[in-house]
């Protein structure tokens, strides 16, 4: 089963479970530590988890990776606003994943599509390879498990594989143009420094610009895209007419 933003939750635990590539077991202590909100009871009082359950539970999977105890996903979640869509619950897990050093590890295929949160069939597998996700290796893959949840979450995507890999090829550019002239603008700052000095800063600054460039791209992705379907020729326009 799926569902979209405008459906009501219609994935069972097990879906929910598979999606994520986790146990039902782990779903099951999540909720009951409140981590993830309870699920939406239907006929027979079975309960159903969208979206957004399944965006928490790619954060708080996601947090747990980076070494995070319990308590202080606990804490971390707290902190957020209670009715994050998941589409920003998407950009904290990009900017909590964005924390990590590179992470590529040579997988099975079944461990390929367990880390994927899907099944992966043999076209799929060719568009991840295609995106630089993953490629092959004896007896099966070498993943990028950074970017494999992005990947797989673009198979769904309605674009062809040329529009993504020229996307790709736009978002690569300009945001190397945009760590290099900050790379320089944070030299200036700490040329004179004590060593120590520059590696705090470093790393308190990572994370930081990380989010502010998510936030600023965000923001100017939907000013764009808000203009190009209200505009004239958009269908947004004609729909609203």
């Amino acid at each position: 089963m799926t569902t979209t933003d405008t459906e009501e939750p219609t994935l069972t635990i097990d879906e929910l479970a598979a999606r994520a590539g986790v146990t039902v077991r782990t779903v099951r202590f999540y909720g009951t530590k409140g981590l993830l909100p309870p699920p939406v009871l239907g006929p027979r009082r079975v309960g159903h988890y969208g979206r957004e359950h399944l965006a928490r539970l790619a954060l708080i999977e996601e947090l747990r990776q980076q070494g995070m105890t319990l308590a202080g996903i606990e804490r971390y979640l707290r902190q957020l606003p209670p009715d994050l869509s998941a589409h920003d619950l998407a950009i904290h897990r990009a900017v909590v994943a964005s924390w990590a050093p590179e992470s590529v590890e040579t997988v099975t295929p079944a461990e390929l599509e367990r880390r994927a949160g899907r099944p992966l069939g043999e076209e799929d597998v060719e568009r991840l390879v295609a995106m630089g996700v993953v490629r092959p290796a004896d007896g099966g893959y070498e993943a990028d498990l950074g970017l494999l949840r992005l990947g797989a979450g673009l198979l769904d995507v309605p674009l062809s594989q040329e529009a993504i890999l020229a996307a790709r090829k736009v978002l690569v550019e300009h945001a190397r143009a945009a760590a290099r002239e900050l790379s320089q603008l944070f030299r200036g700052e700490v040329a004179e420094r004590d060593a120590r000095d520059v590696r705090s800063l470093s790393a308190h600054m990572h994370p930081l610009v990380v989010q502010a460039l998510l936030t600023a791209f965000q923001r100017s992705l939907k000013e764009e895209l808000g203009e190009w379907l209200t505009g004239p020729s958009g269908s947004g326009g004609s729909a609203a007419g």
